[in-house]
């Protein structure tokens, strides 16, 4: 199936960041500060709601319930991403709040590192690099952890998983070499299970006649009896993770009674519905009415969505946002969707690939009051969905950069003295043009990226959604890149007064090249390969233009004192290349092309060059910077008189670590 996947980009201003602990919490009046924690290679933020108190309070209600929503499915989350991660983060929870432990250290501060990581990544593999992380603190002492706690009976069972590489060592396998669902660890799939045996199982259920397809697979565990039968567990209530889906529910309907529009009200319970039943044509029926319930200011997302982790790119984790409109910052993605047929007519690719109709392409600029599941504490910055092509084509899509995340890694960034972008640029004048014009034409990368992006192109009748399997979402999160890339340096963009100069797409262009090829990689091991979706379409990007203009010299790699930098000599060309890079993988999408998807993954986004890996690595080590990000959410707190609810107020918190283990106790169902 055809996935339009969320947007998670960070920029070199949100790269550039340290912090400190600080542990209380702080009224919305006090001074704020971003950055509250950081460990291993991640550092942790928090952001602020701006204009909440200009919000109705109705607004306020419906915002408080659907945050809650989007916390009750962290157990899920945690459940998808190994069967084992539920079982170790309550271990975790119950260690740490034991008296009965001396809490000090240096032993104690390396298991306190591991158990914050498995909180971060909802689970005991790299969020990101999806490789299994192991304590540093020594086996006798974490298992001496497990006994005083009065959890000695699950040394056995859990012990080996943690600190043995080899067992389940990999989150999700990417090497196309050997069997990707026997390899993985996602708990999408149990017993002896194979990719031809998964495939099978689905393909005899699809039908390439229909012009609404199902997304089959999207909201199941697929399992194996011993017996050789095969069968779906759906998640649903009644099925698995009943008990997190009700308390979703009850704050989805506590949340209805608030909603802006009979629309809105009509959204809700047709996701309360598909909950109920599991069944995915009520997930597309929510879906429709999702895109144009006519709500103005408040909304949200709740369900299983993205299949990043699948390594068939079939079954979707939970998520929850609950989210309201910034007026002011909105008139710019209004714009841009406005002319959303113009850019599609306007498109480099091959007409038979173009949508003769683009329909109900809504964008805005939103503010979230909450992130839950897969949203959490990792964020997306920017959002696009529905992500069936079908309801795309015939009903629009909804498309969202976030303000108050962007605005969060930018405001942490102004307090560091060091940066990726003066230790990377080759000169002032490009720190200069960056500086100028990064945040600009950063955030319209994004708009054009999740407005238009993903909105744009068609399948060719027959193509299946899923026909690119494995390779689909980093092929699609090209297309969408690549479309951004292309038209960031479009006139129109100037015409419509959203950018201040013809040339600040210069800026990005920059960035782009430089992240793509080089700056990306300090967050990848040494000798290790590139298998993050996103990560993998920068990569090709970067790589395939950097190949097809060697010729014109159009980016050029140099080197000065030792060190080594990407400078683009060509901007005109460069745009160029882009546009027939967007031709090709718009091709491939839209006739289902896997072999040269793949090819293009493997000889472009997989491999990294080892001498310039270790030189990366090295430079931005001397920066003491934390390559990856996350947040903690503030509270919504109900303030009562007389029994009764009269308004809702922000309580900002200041302590990650709190943070976890409250929500270990609060929204834990499973």
């Amino acid at each position: 199936m055809k996935r339009f996947k969320t947007m998670i980009i960070i920029s070199m201003a949100a790269l550039a960041m340290t912090g400190c602990t600080d542990n209380k919490k702080e009224n919305a009046e006090e001074k704020f500060t971003y950055i509250v924690d950081e460990f291993a290679d991640l550092q942790i933020l928090r952001y602020q709601i701006p204009d909440w108190d200009s919000l109705s309070f109705n607004n306020k209600a419906f915002l408080y319930y659907t945050s809650e929503a989007a916390k009750c499915g962290r157990d899920i989350m945690f459940d998808q991403m190994g069967k084992y991660n539920l079982k170790i983060r309550k271990m975790l929870e119950k260690i740490i709040e034991c008296k009965k432990i001396e809490k000090k250290g240096e032993e104690w501060d390396k298991f306190l590192v591991y158990a914050k990581r498995v909180f971060f990544s909802n689970g005991i593999y790299h969020h990101y690099a999806e490789e299994k992380f192991l304590p540093e603190c020594s086996f006798d002492y974490f298992k001496s952890l497990m006994e005083k706690s009065g959890q000695g009976e699950l040394c056995k069972e859990l012990l080996g998983v943690i600190f043995t590489p080899e067992i389940l060592p990999f989150r999700r396998c990417t090497d196309t070499h050997v069997d990707l669902v026997g390899n993985s660890a996602v708990n999408f799939y149990e017993g002896n299970l194979t990719d031809a045996l998964v495939n099978n199982f689905y393909d005899k259920m699809e039908d390439p006649t229909d012009p609404h397809p199902i997304s089959y697979g999207l909201n199941s565990k697929l399992v194996m009896e011993e017996d050789g039968t095969i069968e779906e567990k759906v998640w649903k209530v009644g099925g698995l993770y009943s008990k997190s889906i009700e308390k979703i529910i009850e704050n989805l309907n506590k949340a209805k009674e608030f909603a802006e529009t009979e629309g809105q009200k009509k959204t809700i319970e047709l996701l309360v519905k598909y909950y109920t039943t599991g069944d995915l044509r009520d997930w597309d029926a929510y879906n429709i009415q999702w895109v144009n319930d006519g709500a103005k200011v408040v909304d949200f997302t709740n369900g299983f969505i993205e299949d990043y982790d699948d390594p068939l790119g079939r079954k979707a984790t939970w998520e929850g946002i609950a989210n309201f409109k910034d007026l002011g910052a909105s008139r710019r993605t209004e714009a841009i969707s406005s002319e959303a047929q113009w850019f599609e007519d306007n498109s480099p690719v091959d007409k038979r690939f173009k949508k003769e109709n683009v329909k109900g392409v809504s964008a805005k600029v939103i503010n979230v009051t909450a992130l839950g599941g897969a949203c959490y504490p990792a964020t997306p910055i920017g959002i696009n969905l529905p992500n069936a092509n079908w309801i795309r084509k015939e009903y629009g899509s909804k498309s969202v950069t976030i303000n108050n995340i962007t605005e969060a890694y930018d405001k942490a960034a102004d307090e560091m003295p060091k940066s990726v972008l003066t230790e990377f640029a080759w000169d002032q004048d490009e720190i200069d043009m960056c500086k100028k014009y990064g945040v600009i034409t950063d955030n319209l990368h994004t708009d054009l990226h999740e407005c238009l992006g993903h909105a744009s192109g068609q399948l060719l009748k027959g193509v299946k959604e899923n026909a690119l399997k494995e390779f689909n979402s980093a092929l699609e999160e090209a297309r969408a890149d690549l479309f951004a890339l292309y038209y960031l340096a479009d006139p129109k963009l100037f015409e419509m007064g959203l950018v201040p100069d013809r040339d600040a797409y210069k800026a990005e262009y920059m960035s782009y090249i430089r992240n793509g090829l080089f700056t990306q990689f300090t967050r990848i091991e040494l000798g290790k390969k590139n298998t993050e979706a996103h990560m993998q379409d920068r990569k090709l990007i970067a790589e395939w233009v950097f190949e097809k203009g060697a010729k014109d010299n159009v980016i050029e790699k140099r080197t000065r004192e030792g060190k080594t930098y990407f400078v683009i000599n060509d901007f005109e060309k460069l745009r160029t290349l882009f546009g027939e890079l967007l031709k090709e993988i718009q091709r491939i999408k839209s006739e289902g092309d896997y072999a040269a998807g793949k090819k293009l993954i493997e000889t472009y986004a997989v491999d990294i060059d080892p001498t310039l890996h270790k030189e990366v690595l090295e430079r931005y080590a001397a920066l003491n910077l934390k390559p990856y990000k996350g947040f903690i959410n503030p509270d919504i707190v109900p303030v009562m008189e007389k029994g009764k609810v009269v308004d809702y107020k922000i309580v900002y918190n200041n302590d990650y670590l709190q943070q976890m283990l409250d929500y270990g106790k609060k929204y834990s169902f499973e």
